[in-house]
C-alpha cells in the first residue's frame, strides 16, 4: 500500500510538532511520500512564516535591508533543528535566498522557501530523500499548472524512489523560475503526488479532526462529517469551507484516490474520508453547511422578458464584458437576477447598468446590497423528502427573510441568500433542524 501524507502549518509549527509527525508517519508503514507545508504560528500571536517572508521580501524590493527579518525567518528554522538534535545547517540555502532577495526573484519564489526549507529539515528528520518541487511540477507560461507534463515527470521520478519529502506549494515555469499555487496550495500538490504515484489513499493531516458539517465560529462543537463525496466537498468549499483546497480535489478525482482528512495532535481520529462515491448513508439529511458574505444582487424587470430571444445573454455580457464572474441567476417570467461579489462589482457597477440599459431596454433594475449565500449541501437530500420546507420553517421560525433560492438539477446542493446580519442566525437555524432535531 502506498500513502501520501500531506502536513499543514500548524503541524509543523515547532520540533514538538515536527515530532508528532514524525511518530504518525513512522507509525504506518505505507506512508512513503511526505509533503509538508511551511512552519505555521506556534501560537495565537505569532507570524506564519509564509508572511514573514512576504514581508521580508518586500523589503528587499523597495531597497531596504532586509537581513534582519531574514535572521528572524533563520532563526525559527534554527529552533525547530535544535529541537530535533539534527545535525543540520541551512547557512548555505539562507546566503541563496539573500542573494536572490537582493537580485528580486519574485515573490512566488520568496513566499515558496517556507516550504522548500521544511521540507529539507523533514528529510533529514525523516531521512527520506529530498525532491524539491521545482523539479517535478510544472506551469504553463501563462500561469496555469500543467497537470499532464507534470504527471509524467512526476511520476518517473518517483517510480524507484521508496520514500520522499516533496515540498507543497510551489512549481515551476518552463524556464526555471518558481511558481506557487494560491495560499493553501500544499493541499493540491499533495493531491498531485498521490496521483503521480498511483497512492491507494492521500492523508492530508491538520489541527482539526476531519470536515465540520458547519463553521466552529458559528456553531458551537459542530458534528463532524465522517464520508463526503468530491461533488459534495466541491460545493463545500468553493462557498467557503477551508479545510481543504478546493483545487485539490480535481486530481485525485480523475485517479479515484480517496482523500482522509486527519488530525495530527488527535491521530486516533477516524477524521473524514472524500471518496468519489459511496453506498453509506449520512448521519443527517444534509452533509454540510457553508456560506459567504459580500455579495450584491442586480434585479432586472422586463414585461415579455422570457420571449424576448437573447435577453439574459445580453444581461450576462453586461458583466462579461467587465470581469466580473456570476454566482447565481435565479428568474422569472417576467424578473432575473444576478448575484455577483460586491467587490467585483463596485469598481464597474456604473458601467454595467449603463450596458443593461443599452442592450436590453429594461423596465426597472433594482440593486441590492450586503447580501449572504449559503450552500446546504447534502447527497441524502435527493432522497428526502420535504428538504426545502425544513429550511424554510427553520427560518421563518429564526425570524430570517429569504431573499433568493436556488436549487441545482442533481438534487445536491439549495442555496439561499439572506441579508448580511442574517448569516450567522440563518446557519444556526439550518443546522439546529437538521442536526440537533431527528424527525
Amino acid at each position: 500500500m502506498k500513502k501520501v501524507v500531506k502536513f499543514g502549518g500548524s503541524s509543523l509549527a515547532s520540533a514538538e510538532q515536527f515530532k508528532k509527525v514524525g511518530d504518525i508517519i513512522h507509525a504506518d508503514e505505507a506512508r512513503r511520500y511526505v509533503v509538508p507545508s511551511a512552519p505555521g504560528k506556534r501560537f495565537n500571536e505569532d507570524t506564519k512564516v509564509t508572511d514573514m517572508l512576504y514581508g521580508c521580501y518586500g523589503e528587499a524590493e523597495k531597497g531596504k535591508d532586509f537581513k534582519e527579518s531574514l535572521y528572524a525567518i533563520k532563526e525559527r528554522y534554527n529552533e525547530i533543528i535544535k529541537g530535533l538534535s539534527l545535525e543540520l545547517s541551512l547557512d548555505e540555502e539562507f546566503a541563496i535566498i539573500e542573494s536572490s532577495f537582493k537580485d528580486r526573484a519574485g515573490k512566488d519564489y520568496a513566499a515558496s522557501r517556507g516550504e522548500y526549507l521544511n521540507g529539507i529539515i523533514m528529510a533529514n528528520y525523516l531521512g527520506y530523500e529530498f525532491i524539491d518541487a521545482a523539479e517535478v511540477i510544472f506551469f504553463n507560461s501563462d500561469g496555469t499548472f500543467n497537470a499532464d507534463y507534470t504527471n509524467e515527470i512526476l511520476g518517473r521520478r518517483l517510480e524507484n524512489v521508496e520514500r520522499a519529502v516533496i515540498p507543497g506549494f510551489y512549481g515551476s515555469y518552463e524556464d526555471g523560475r518558481v511558481k506557487t499555487f494560491s495560499r493553501g496550495g500544499s493541499d493540491i500538490t499533495g493531491s498531485i503526488v498521490a496521483k503521480a504515484v498511483g497512492a491507494d489513499i492521500y492523508e492530508n493531516w491538520t489541527d482539526v479532526s476531519g470536515v465540520l458539517v458547519a463553521d466552529p465560529r458559528i456553531i458551537h462543537n459542530p458534528e463532524t462529517i465522517t464520508t463526503v463525496t468530491y461533488k459534495e466537498l466541491r460545493e463545500l468549499a468553493y462557498m467557503g469551507f477551508n479545510v481543504l483546497h478546493e483545487d485539490a480535489i480535481f486530481p485525485v478525482r480523475k485517479a479515484g484516490i480517496p482523500i482522509n482528512i486527519k488530525n495530527t495532535n488527535k491521530p486516533e481520529d477516524e477524521g473524514t474520508m472524500i471518496v468519489e462515491s459511496t453506498c453509506r448513508q449520512p448521519k443527517y439529511t444534509i452533509t454540510g453547511i457553508a456560506g459567504k458574505k459580500g455579495f450584491v444582487s442586480l434585479s432586472i424587470e422586463k414585461e415579455m422578458m422570457n420571449s424576448e430571444i437573447g435577453f439574459v445573454k445580453k444581461v450576462l455580457k453586461a458583466f462579461e464584458t467587465q470581469g466580473i464572474s456570476i454566482e447565481h441567476v435565479p428568474s422569472g417570467i417576467d424578473t432575473m437576477t444576478v448575484f455577483v461579489h460586491r467587490e467585483e462589482f463596485e469598481a464597474h457597477e456604473q458601467q454595467v447598468l449603463a450596458d443593461i440599459h443599452r442592450m436590453t431596454n429594461p423596465d426597472h433594475i433594482e440593486v441590492e446590497t450586503e447580501l449572504a449565500l449559503i450552500a446546504v449541501v447534502g447527497r441524502g437530500m435527493k432522497s428526502t423528502r420535504g428538504t426545502a420546507g425544513r429550511i424554510f420553517s427553520a427560518l421563518a421560525h429564526a425570524n430570517v427573510n429569504v431573499k433568493m433560492i436556488d436549487q441545482g438539477s442533481s438534487e445536491l446542493n439549495i442555496i439561499i441568500g439572506v441579508k448580511d446580519n442574517d448569516f450567522e442566525k440563518a446557519i444556526k437555524a439550518i443546522y439546529d433542524i437538521f442536526v440537533l432535531v431527528q424527525i
